[in-house]
């Protein structure tokens, strides 16, 4: 069993070929990926491959998404982007919570190491969504 295989199985996911791909494109990314980005590049990748549709796609994002592998960001653009959770960081809400960067010139939108502390939000509030986004240029756009 690859280690892939070993994290989705760890998850209660079933680790077939498809999810294994995805997944693993996923944690080389440095950046969120939008569903249109991840579709485009399996599609290109394997044209004959007429199992990897667009319900396919999204089915699977939704499991790792669901199950905690995976968080969905929200940068203000209207395009949902995903990227990997850290697995090692669950907390009271389920996830860890941490800020996201998006940059205005690039358009890339990363995950920050920067971590939320729960005690800062209020016990008498139920908390469904946290999505914290900062904005401005990258360090390779202000290079530029």
């Amino acid at each position: 069993m690859t280690k892939t295989e070993k994290i989705l199985s760890s998850h209660g996911i079933r680790p077939t070929q498809m999810r294994s791909k995805i997944y693993r494109y996923l944690r080389r990314k440095q950046s969120a990926v939008s569903f249109s980005d991840l579709k485009k590049v399996f599609a290109e990748k394997s044209e004959t491959n007429k199992t990897a549709n667009r319900t396919t796609f999204y089915r699977n994002l939704k499991i790792f998404e669901n199950k905690g592998l995976i968080h969905q960001i929200n940068d203000g653009t209207g395009v949902a982007k995903f990227a990997i959770s850290n697995e090692n960081v669950k907390g009271k809400y389920g996830s860890d919570l941490h800020l996201h960067f998006h940059c205005t010139e690039c358009k890339k939108t990363i995950c920050l190491p920067n971590k939320i502390p729960e005690e800062s939000l209020p016990d008498d509030y139920k908390i469904n969504n946290v999505n914290l986004v900062l904005k401005g240029i990258c360090v390779k756009c202000k290079k530029k």
